[in-house]
């Protein structure tokens, strides 16, 4: 049977509405601690599944921080990146076991050149499914490991998005004043990696198993 003409865009609106509803069904998002967050996001958004990695500020006592409170320490908020993920391509558990191959989670101290409360590791669950998922994949990846491994599975707190200029650093093109003279942000970003040692000792730590090290 043929519909009228005049109700066939409401018929296509309504299969637009019905295949976002089943988007956002599968949607879903973790909170992950993983030192500098700019590098942490550009890691996860390379992932097949990832929509979106968010940086910010979580875990700690005082509302709505900014970067220099967090760096400067006493508010107990890490550096954090909210990754928004696709159901149907991935999962918290594969998100997890990625996470702890692409830091040193038996550092308590920071991470790589970066030292101080707010460069700690941690997964910052929301229900109980996170939690199970989480703790599986610590356990995994210590017995791989064959260390303590720090990182703490926390609950998760208010997480706040940190200033723009912080979101999606690694691939901004605007200039920026650095040791090595002004550069594009991305640029900077590149160095600043490469002399933090993060990809070396990650790779070190996990050998073949690192993630996001070519």
């Amino acid at each position: 049977m043929r519909l009228p003409f005049c109700t066939r865009p409401l018929v296509l609106g309504l299969f637009i509405l019905v295949g976002l509803a089943a988007e956002r069904a599968h949607a879903d998002e973790i909170i992950v601690a993983g030192g500098c967050f700019w590098c942490v996001e550009a890691d996860f958004e390379k992932l097949r599944g990832v929509t979106e990695a968010v940086s910010g500020y979580t875990g700690g006592a005082v509302a709505n921080p900014t970067y220099k409170q967090v760096t400067r320490g006493g508010t107990g908020h890490y550096e954090a990146v909210m990754i928004r993920f696709n159901g149907n391509q991935t999962n918290p558990r594969a998100l997890y076991d990625l996470f702890f191959r692409s830091v040193d989670p038996t550092d308590a101290g920071g991470q790589f050149c970066d030292r101080g409360e707010s460069y700690r590791t941690a997964i910052f669950v929301t229900n109980s499914a996170q939690k199970q998922a989480a703790t599986e994949a610590k356990a995994a990846a210590e017995a791989q490991l064959g260390r303590k491994i720090v990182t703490p599975i926390l609950d998760a707190r208010p997480f706040y998005q940190a200033e723009g200029y912080h979101q999606d650093y690694y691939k901004g093109t605007k200039r920026v004043l650095t040791r090595f003279g002004p550069i594009p942000q991305k640029d900077a970003y590149k160095k600043y990696r490469d002399a933090c040692g993060r990809d070396q000792r990650v790779k070190q730590l996990w050998g073949n198993a690192a993630a996001f090290v070519n």
